[in-house]
């Protein structure tokens, strides 16, 4: 893995430019500077592993145009979560290969939204291949930073994404071009199981507790909080290498939600040994602290800058950000 402090991962690709997840958003995320990508992995009815921000797929696609396909509309429970839409797991990769992406956000990315319907989903092995292309290209050591996401859920309908990684990836991956994060962290003990190197970095939402650990306790399961006290950082660092946390557990607000500094997460993070990501910085006014926004619209760009090299300041191992070349511009002039 490189060396440069912080690692700029490209949040779903360079997403506030492109459509998330499309072949443009990936390549031009390296053309501008990322160190890293970072896809979110579901699968298919058959096995195949596709990159969609959820399974559920009616919001990054235009799956609610295709007549042939409305009767695979349906309601499911995702991690305790009621939703109504399409999924990933109904269709084979023949299937969703005849979709076509979308912006998610069209409102705050109208730029973006002008690629709509331009390009189809990708899979998998479609971003390794874009991978070693810019490697190449770039001559930078490039990184994938891959996010398995309803790990839980995928397995008790027989889709074992620890498995259909592991297989994907084998030999592709090496100890310095693969991190592997979750929000479940029994996946990623999984995964080690399998032999696949790199590293393994639990995601910490700011509320809530780990869907995996509510089906295997119910409501005695650990929450995000415990597991980033002190006593379960230094639990986790016998467990994972790292720890990638929201930017509402980064950022010291004050009542106002006017960002005064940073809080001491990184610091107690690696004085527990572990490394330390940030997700997500954003441009817009929309996602930035009060005291960082402009006069105008959500969808304009704020003080960006200020909110970037604060965090970037922390000490922090990796950033993700939907603009890379903003992080890594605030990376060189912090």
């Amino acid at each position: 893995m490189t060396t440069i402090s912080p690692l700029v991962i490209a949040h779903r690709g360079a997403s506030g430019y492109r459509p998330e997840h499309t072949r443009s958003a990936y390549e031009l995320a390296f053309a501008l500077g990322a160190d890293a990508v970072e896809p979110d992995i579901v699968a298919t009815k058959d096995g195949v592993l596709v990159l969609r921000h959820e399974n559920e797929i009616s919001g990054t696609t235009d799956v609610a145009a295709h007549a042939e396909f409305a009767s695979r509309k349906t309601t499911k429970v995702i991690d305790g979560v009621s939703l109504t839409g399409w999924f990933t797991e109904d269709f084979t990769w023949d299937e969703l290969s005849t979709l076509r992406a979308m912006e998610r956000i069209p409102l705050l990315r109208q730029s973006s939204s002008s690629f709509d319907r331009s390009e189809g989903i990708l899979r998998l092995v479609d971003l390794l291949a874009i991978i070693d292309a810019a490697t190449v290209a770039t001559g930078r050591p490039l990184v994938l930073v891959a996010e398995i996401k309803h790990a839980t859920y995928f397995e008790t309908i027989g889709l074992p994404l620890d498995q259909l990684f592991a297989e994907v990836v084998r030999g592709w991956a090496t100890p310095t071009n693969l991190v592997v994060e979750s929000f479940e962290q029994s996946v990623l003990m999984k995964i080690r199981a399998r032999g696949v190197p790199g590293k393994l970095v639990f995601l910490a939402e700011h509320k809530g507790v780990p869907a995996d650990l509510v089906a295997a306790s119910g409501n005695k399961a650990r929450s995000y909080a415990d597991h980033l006290g002190q006593a379960g950082l230094t639990r986790l660092r016998t467990e994972v290498d790292g720890v990638s946390v929201s930017r509402k557990l980064m950022l010291r607000l004050d009542l106002g939600k006017n960002a005064i500094g940073v809080t001491d997460i990184v610091a107690r993070s690696h004085a527990a040994g572990l490394l330390v990501f940030c997700w997500t910085l954003r441009a817009e006014n929309k996602f930035l602290a009060k005291n960082n926004r402009v006069r105008g619209e959500a969808r304009d760009y704020g003080n960006w800058r200020r909110e970037f090299e604060l965090i970037i300041a922390s000490g922090v191992d990796g950033v993700f950000a939907d603009q890379p070349d903003l992080a890594v511009a605030a990376r060189a002039g912090r």
